[in-house]
């Protein structure tokens, strides 16, 4: 017995649904996102409460203290996670995800001999292992716990096609005999298949990959709502896998690269230079005051902020700069590549949390034809996504990416911690370039005294 019957159960399914697709249309834009995040969470919270009300009363004990035990760990964890770390904990959260999807797929093997359930048994484990396997790998990649260089052995590509069949062949003998034996070895197949997938992976194509596990983990919970019967469960896990995989050929196609390539170029050849290699190489730097003169005077000025100006929580002090520059006349904007920082929109959301305009945020494709025409670019913490290499340089990791030109902007100035390389371990050209000026500090220390010396001219 429950406390709901089925047809408002039924009924509640549905608007929740209704409630995931409205969320992801109004994500579709940045003035309606807030909106649809909390649409998305209304639907969220109403599907939680419909399936507790519709559990039969004999099972709500065990899933209060299920909700006890989940709230108790991820409360703290999401509570303590700075922006800049948002990633990991999107991986780490869609590993779950899909580890969960495979375990309950697990538990129903037992009570279900019809081969076409077995075989949804079966894609709901392989393709949730694989998705918990790689997003382990791609957290551990994003704190550099392991190295951010696409790790490959030889005979790698033979030993993952093997690992492909060996769990292949594990969920035919899964449908065949229903055996909880072969579910775990096809478990633990799925979980190498994850690593040997995501470990060959450079370092910028990381947030990618995490775009595409996101897609396995909503094939996964679709595939388990046809195994328990429950249809939110298929269209909540349809609307992920649809929108995951939407968005990774859009970062793909955003790299200038196939996904393929970026799943497997490492088997072709070609890595990084390792991310912890510094340049000895002299560069031309300045102090906050030759900045602020450049910076004071000029016509037009190009923000590029990266992943570094939100590791140092600048974004407060950046849009300060842009203000007081505004004042002196100077026009600024801020120039937005799609894969900055360690996600897509990482930047916008940075500097939303700073009132900056969105008016004054910029696209790539909008922005590059203007830096012909700009007196200074100034890159924040940025570096792959202004690196020259990704034009000139074949054999480079991130070669055929489309880059913001700043280049061509008659002045260059870079606010970095120190010369080491960016994300994807190469060093950047433009570092070298007669025009470019460094300004060596915290990025939030640099542009505070930067932002003093602007007042003071």
């Amino acid at each position: 017995m429950s406390l709901l019957s089925p047809e408002w159960t039924a009924l509640l399914y549905l608007v929740s649904a209704v409630c995931f697709i409205l969320a992801l249309k109004g994500l579709s834009s940045p003035k309606s996102a807030r909106r649809g995040n909390l649409i998305g969470a209304g639907g969220a919270l109403l599907a939680v409460v419909t399936v507790f009300l519709s559990a039969k009363l004999d099972n709500i004990p065990y899933i209060l203290l299920a909700i006890a035990v989940g709230s108790a760990i991820a409360a703290p964890i999401a509570r303590r996670v700075q922006m800049t770390q948002m990633p990991q904990l999107v991986a780490l959260f869609n590993g779950v995800g899909g580890g969960a999807a495979a375990l309950v797929a697990v538990l129903e093997l037992g009570h279900n001999a019809d081969p076409w359930v077995r075989l949804a048994i079966v894609f709901t484990m392989l393709v949730g292992a694989v998705s918990f396997g790689g997003s382990a790998v791609t957290v551990a990649k994003l704190q550099e716990l392991i190295s951010t260089r696409p790790l490959v052995f030889p005979g790698m590509r033979w030993v993952s096609i093997l690992v492909v069949v060996a769990a292949l062949t594990a969920g035919g003998f899964v449908i065949a005999t229903g055996s909880i034996g072969w579910a775990s070895v096809l478990l633990a197949l799925g979980l190498v298949a994850g690593l040997m997938l995501v470990l060959p992976v450079g370092g910028a194509d990381v947030p990618i990959v995490i775009s595409l596990l996101n897609a396995f983990t909503g094939l996964a919970v679709a595939a388990s709502g046809v195994v328990l019967g429950n249809v939110l469960l298929v269209v909540a896990g349809t609307l992920v896998g649809a929108s995951g995989t939407i968005l990774t050929r859009a970062m793909a196609s955003a790299m200038g690269r196939g996904v393929s390539g970026i799943m497997f170029g490492a088997f072709r050849g070609g890595s990084t230079a390792g991310s912890t290699v510094q340049s000895e190489r002299p560069v031309r730097s300045m102090g906050p005051d030759d900045v602020a003169v450049l910076l004071g005077y000029a016509q037009r000025v190009v923000i590029v902020p990266g992943y570094g100006l939100a590791v140092a929580q600048g974004q407060h002090a950046v849009a300060e700069l842009a203000t007081a520059l505004e004042a002196r006349g100077t026009q600024v904007v801020f120039a937005i590549h799609p894969v900055a920082g360690r996600m897509p929109g990482h930047m916008n959301v940075l500097l939303a949390e700073a009132n900056v305009p969105y008016e004054s945020l910029k696209e790539m494709a909008e922005v590059n034809p203007e830096f012909k025409n700009t007196d200074v670019a100034l890159v924040v913490g940025a570096n792959d996504v202004v690196n020259p290499a990704a034009k000139s340089s074949p054999g480079s990791p991130i070669f055929g990416m489309p880059i913001l030109e700043v280049g061509d902007a008659s002045q260059v100035i870079f606010l970095k911690r120190s010369m080491r390389p960016g994300f994807a371990g190469i060093e950047n050209e433009l570092l070298y370039d007669p025009k470019t000026s460094l300004l060596f500090g915290d990025a939030k220390d640099s542009l505070t005294h930067v932002l003093s010396a602007v007042k003071a001219l």
